[in-house]
């Protein structure tokens, strides 16, 4: 893992995932590049083109932006951390894509402030948007996690051949910290499978991935959503590692919406690639 990228606009949810770019940085001596973008109004080419805006007033505002993104980095990284930073003029979705595929980052970790259903419709899309689209993996944080470690990480799944690419990119990152890897299949009553049965399927879908400390876990809930959150609880799981297929919502793990509903529950930061 080399490149990182973090956008950030300021907000209690992007310190949390700074935060953690911070930690991951340290650990894979990866380089972190933090984003702001600059939205601006419909019709708007550049910061000179309106009314609305002076040149002076326009200069002025790029510098506060800036020493904003400095006091960012002052704060959030040691010195030992290479860090870059730019300011762009862009809408946070298409801005974020775009440089991600720039600078060809291994990973993206973006803060969601999003808890209801409105807040998720009108600040959480961006995340969600970034999610389901993304081809990198995407770590998206809900708190402050203070004492953030990766020793123990759920990788939740159906374990069906799917998901197979996702999981070398989760296994990419996972051994970067020799973490403890718990595999998570959930039954629910609507969706039974023998334990046997389920235990056989999760060793074939691993087979030929070297794989470091690791666990099978086949748990029984009357949802997957319970399921992932309680086992998590029980593990004290400091990463919950999920699929997403690109549909509605964040993501279609099994059937349903698993992720999206997750992430209303789930405060543990959660580690998301695309099928």
């Amino acid at each position: 893992m080399k490149k990182i990228l973090v956008p950030i606009d300021f907000s209690k949810p992007s310190e949390y995932a700074t935060k953690i770019a911070s930690k991951i940085a340290k650990k894979t001596n990866a380089t972190v590049y933090l984003i702001h973008m600059i939205e601006l109004p419909s019709g708007v080419v550049d910061m000179g083109a309106s009314s609305k805006f002076s040149i002076p007033e326009s200069m002025l505002y790029l510098r506060k932006t800036r020493e904003k993104v400095l006091y960012f980095k002052a704060k959030f990284f040691s010195e030992d951390i290479a860090v870059e930073y730019f300011i762009k003029l862009n809408t946070p979705y298409n801005g974020i894509k775009k440089y991600a595929d720039k600078i060809d980052a291994d990973l993206i970790i973006m803060g969601s402030k999003g808890h209801s259903e409105f807040e998720e419709i009108v600040i959480g899309s961006n995340t969600e948007k970034i999610v389901r689209s993304s081809k990198r993996p995407v770590i998206v944080v809900k708190r402050d996690s203070k004492n953030f470690k990766l020793k123990n990480l759920v990788f939740a799944s159906n374990f069906k051949k799917d998901n197979k690419e996702v999981f070398a990119k989760f296994l990419n990152f996972a051994n970067a910290f020799e973490s403890k890897i718990h595999l998570l299949k959930v039954n629910t009553p609507s969706h039974f499978e023998i334990t046997h049965n389920a235990e056989q399927n999760v060793k074939e879908f691993i087979k030929g991935h070297k794989l470091p400390k690791y666990s099978i876990n086949i748990y029984n809930d009357t949802s997957v959503e319970k399921g992932i959150i309680n086992f998590s609880r029980e593990k004290n799981a400091d990463l919950i590692a999920l699929s997403t297929h690109g549909r509605s919502g964040i993501s279609h793990l099994f059937r349903g919406s698993v992720a999206k509903n997750l992430s209303k529950k789930a405060l543990k930061p959660m580690f998301t690639v695309k099928v």
